[in-house]
């Protein structure tokens, strides 16, 4: 089988911490190599797959350097190639296959002999590696030169927190969209998608001017639309199963703290609002609305706090309650119905119309994501207590963009959202973060994500915030760095086998057709089932 592949030349040098070289056959073109390109190695007992990390030219006499053929001199460039002049390149194995194929892939360990064969890797090698699309693998992308199908594996992607990156125009929202489009045809877990942009939930302009899908139009019911701003949402035609308002009880101390940078509170807001519970409850933000100069004085003497303090949290606070989705008292049924839909396996997008400020955003999935927490919690804690498969929670994802405002380095250890992400799965309940400054997120949280989807970054604190936890980091940085500014992106992780740069996914009507069939199935099945326990 390897003598169909084609050969690219043989190793020659490298250790198993540094990388291998590899030196070029003298037929093969430097230029037909590229960084992050998947090739395999044949050693005596196993099959190295190995990613090309950096291409080189070198020379054996330095002669030939200081005295290059004249311009347009062929003939002596020829003969030079490959023996006096050559190409080689540097890769890094990240999985190894033994001659007993029973064995399965394993981590590197050992290095292959001297001039072991080095092949570009073929349709067949890409299958043993990332498997084939499944209803448990879902296509992302394909190799940078070849059509062949990259795939997720789904249960191993919603088991912890992931993240997707990029400079701005690189197409983060469009890899979101694949990646949520994966998880929901796999049924793999329910999404409630933080929609600040409204671009997720009906159809949305592309930057090409072209309109494409949104996740209502692809999967129907097993979609539903909540939002802020109904006028919003009917003006581009997407239909909504409920508006969503937040009354002053329902908003908690800890809100307010997440709001610290974008209210300018100062640092005895939290003692000053722990104050006001002590007394008030859950109708403490209430309470202090209501005061006016004499009843803050009456307060701040009565508990031991200082009016002036009161009355600066007072100000900053009324430009929550003046936010038009904040009422004086809201039904808690409205966000107990998302709730309970996103249990049942429905999928949840929460449009903000309007709001599209940061505080808007960020008091909104904050209060939500708390509760959806506490809720996830009580029914775990309830699961290991009967062990019985109807207890256990479903598997929930929750989608936040501009990540670093919740899980910069202060706000995720004071935040819902921090916890979630250190808690891997304990809970059931898994971030996928949406950035394009991941140096801005908290770096205990960026270790703990589980798979990473980053498209072009020039920062180089981004970049480095990117490989935060990853082995072999100094590898994949100029893989990184390499990347065109659309539709390229590395994948590394636990969704993954192996680290692997591809070329995205189109998000087009091929794509609508590959989605719909299976959407369509299982609507049919569940209405079947419904219909079955009518009668």
């Amino acid at each position: 089988m390897q003598t169909q592949r084609e050969q690219l030349g043989v190793v020659v040098a490298g250790s198993l911490t540094e990388g291998l070289e590899v030196r070029l056959a003298g037929d093969v073109s430097v230029e037909d190599l590229r960084v992050g390109q998947f090739v395999v190695i044949q050693g005596d007992q196993h099959q190295f797959f190995s990613m090309i990390n950096d291409v080189e030219l070198g020379a054996s006499n330095q002669d030939v350097l200081a005295q290059p053929p004249a311009q347009g001199d062929d003939f002596s460039r020829r003969v030079f190639g490959g023996t006096t002049t050559y190409g080689s390149c540097a890769i890094a194995p990240m999985l190894m296959l033994s001659s007993d194929v029973t064995e399965g892939l394993r981590p590197v360990r050992t290095v292959p002999r001297h001039f072991a064969p080095v092949f570009a890797a073929d349709a067949e090698t890409f299958g043993q590696v990332f498997g084939e699309e499944s209803t448990t693998k879902f296509q992302l992308g394909m190799p940078l030169d070849m059509d062949i199908p990259i795939c997720l594996d789904l249960p191993r992607f919603v088991e912890r927190s992931n993240g997707v990156f990029g400079k701005s125009g690189t197409g983060k929202s469009f890899l979101t969209r694949l990646l949520l489009c994966g998880v929901i045809r796999g049924n793999v877990a329910s999404s409630l998608i933080f929609d600040m942009h409204s671009e997720y939930g009906g159809d949305s302009e592309a930057e090409d001017g072209t309109y494409v899908r949104g996740l209502r139009q692809l999967f129907g019911s097993e979609v539903l639309v909540y939002s802020l701003d109904p006028q919003s949402s009917r003006r581009r035609n997407v239909k909504i199963d409920s508006e969503v308002a937040v009354s002053l009880d329902q908003i908690d101390v800890e809100d307010v703290i997440l709001l610290q940078e974008e209210l300018n509170l100062t640092p005895t807001a939290a003692e000053s609002s722990y104050l006001l519970v002590d007394r008030f409850r859950g109708s403490w933000l209430r309470e202090l609305l209501k005061m006016d100069a004499a009843g803050l004085n009456t307060f701040a003497d009565e508990v031991g706090g200082h009016a002036g303090a009161l009355g600066a949290l007072k100000r900053k606070l009324e430009k929550v309650a003046r936010l038009g989705f904040v009422r004086e008292s809201a039904p808690d049924g409205i966000i107990d119905g998302l709730i309970q839909a996103l249990s049942l396996g429905k999928h949840v997008v929460l449009e903000f119309g309007q709001y599209k400020d940061a505080l808007s955003y960020m008091l909104v999935a904050n209060i939500l994501t708390r509760r959806i927490h506490a809720r996830w919690v009580e029914q775990t804690e309830k699961y290991w207590a009967s062990r019985q498969a109807s207890d256990k929670p479903r598997p929930l994802m929750l989608t936040i963009e501009e990540a670093h405002k919740f899980l910069n380095p202060q706000a995720a250890r004071q935040t819902i959202f921090g916890t979630i992400a250190r808690e891997l799965r304990k809970y059931s309940v898994t971030l996928l973060v949406v950035d394009q400054r991941p140096s801005a997120i908290d770096s205990e949280v960026m270790s703990q994500l589980g798979s990473r989807v980053t498209a072009l970054l020039n920062d180089e604190r981004d970049i480095d915030a990117v490989f935060t936890g990853v082995g072999g980091a100094a590898k994949l940085r100029a893989v990184l760095a390499s990347l065109d500014s659309k539709q390229q992106a590395l994948i590394l992780g636990h969704a993954v086998p192996m680290p692997v740069v591809i070329r995205t996914r189109p998000y087009d009507e091929a794509f609508y057709k590959a989605i719909a069939p299976t959407t369509v199935r299982r609507s049919s099945e569940r209405v079947l089932a419904e219909v079955d326990e009518l009668f």
